[in-house]
């Protein structure tokens, strides 16, 4: 109690301290509820770039009708009175940050052991439910309620002004390829990014060559999760797309001295980035969340692919409904990546309709098992070669990445130039076409 007064009454007296308390507490950090309300009351001041002393705060309180004539104005001048002084505000801060931490781990424990007494739901539902609550509090999230629009501002003009400093003023991760980031406004942060396409169109290289470049340019640990390949042709694949040495070569081991020259220095490369594997077939979406909880430094999540999972790993059920189950992992899917507050690329199959179509552009329709990953994902993208179908096509080892749903903008297509010897896409330059 007496270190949540003493952050308040330097506050007060020394407006310098205001802005490096707001970088540690929050409202909820205080047990007092007036101290909480003093705290709220500042804190939107601060927001506004008001003055802040015990006359403004009293005034401000008076107007959000938080101020209680009797009690306040003394309250607010005790404060002020019993801080021996602001120049150890941090100190103060600390103790109160490190008590509401320890609240809201009390407050999980005993939710916890009432869903433990109360027994509904299986014990791995049980585990689940109490690893969020603890990945709550280590997040600094606690328990989520109403939040006021003027608390999300401040941090909607930061994002901007850090928007208008950037080269390329993506919101978003870059993609790596220009025309991409263009439509979709780059990889945002808690998006699901539904990539599907028909086998043989290049989905999984798309998603490396995404997440490759994300790890290079950020710096972010990038996790890639494959329940297809191992993690030795994973790890192929990423050395061919950064060597641009042919794929077939690295496969069989058919490599000249010009190979090697260029293989050495993309190791030493791709071993500085932060690229995690993980190829166990029989993951669930619980299995990568609670895996991803526990990276300091997410960037992208990468998942090959949809149609392969479990709903429970190992524990699935004979009698289960796919249809059922994949809706379900589709909604996880995008709970997820709320969660991690990272963009999460998930790969997925489509059926066999548009093979009996003139045209074999993918279409949303044909999305397999369930048309609920289409209302789960934020973005759904399909690759398409007119070359894979036509032998005598124009547009040979052209792609076509089809936009088909975007809510961050407009769907469309864009053609990408398709690199089969190293599994590789990147933008067409016109010019150079010409």
């Amino acid at each position: 109690m007496e270190a949540e007064q003493a952050v308040l009454g330097s506050m007060l007296i020394d407006a310098d301290c205001v802005k490096l308390v707001m970088e540690k507490l929050r409202p909820a950090d205080f047990y007092l509820k007036q101290n909480r309300e003093i705290f709220e009351t500042v804190y939107t001041m601060f927001s506004y770039s008001r003055p802040i002393d015990g006359i403004t705060v009293a005034e401000e309180m008076r107007k959000n009708g938080t101020y209680d004539e009797s009690t306040t104005r003394s309250y607010l001048a005790q404060l002020m009175e019993i801080t021996p002084t602001s120049a150890n505000v941090m100190e103060y801060a600390a103790i109160v940050a490190d008590k509401a931490l320890l609240r809201a781990v009390g407050d999980a424990a005993a939710e916890i052991t009432a869903l433990v007494q109360e027994g509904v739901g299986d014990a791995h539902a049980i585990l689940e439910a109490s690893e969020q609550k603890i990945y709550a509090i280590r997040r600094g999230q606690g328990a989520k309620g109403l939040v006021p629009l003027k608390q999300v501002l401040p941090e909607v003009l930061d994002r901007l002004g850090e928007m208008s400093e950037t080269e390329n003023h993506l919101p978003g991760l870059s993609t790596g390829l220009s025309a991409i980031d263009r439509k979709i406004m780059g990889l945002n942060r808690s998006d699901l990014i539904l990539l599907a396409a028909r086998p043989g169109m290049g989905k999984t290289s798309m998603a490396l060559n995404v997440a490759l470049n994300v790890a290079r340019s950020t710096e972010k640990t990038v996790a890639i999760f494959s329940l297809e390949m191992s993690k030795e042709q994973l790890a192929s694949r990423i050395l061919s797309v950064e060597s641009l040495v042919d794929n077939y070569r690295l496969k069989t081991g058919e490599l000249d001295v010009s190979d090697w020259e260029k293989i050495a220095p993309a190791v030493v490369r791709l071993s500085c980035m932060d690229i995690l594997l993980d190829d166990d077939p029989l993951l669930s979406v619980a299995d990568m969340n609670a895996k991803c909880r526990r990276l300091d430094n997410l960037g992208l999540v990468v998942i090959d692919y949809l149609q392969l999972m479990s709903s429970s790993g190992n524990r699935s059920r004979a009698n289960e409904n796919r249809q059922q189950v994949v809706s379900d992992m589709s909604r996880m899917l995008k709970i997820m990546a709320k969660e991690l507050d990272v963009p999460v690329i998930c790969l997925s199959q489509l059926s066999r309709a548009n093979e009996k179509r003139d045209d074999k552009r993918p279409q949303l329709s044909d999305l397999r098992e369930s048309g609920a990953i289409e209302q789960d994902a934020d973005i759904v993208m399909f690759l398409y070669r007119d070359d894979y179908y036509n032998e005598d096509s124009e547009k040979h080892n052209i792609a076509e990445c089809i936009v088909a749903k975007n809510r961050h903008g407009e769907t469309g297509t864009v053609e990408l130039r398709w690199m089969p010897q190293y599994t590789m896409f990147s933008t067409i330059d016109r010019r150079e076409d010409e």
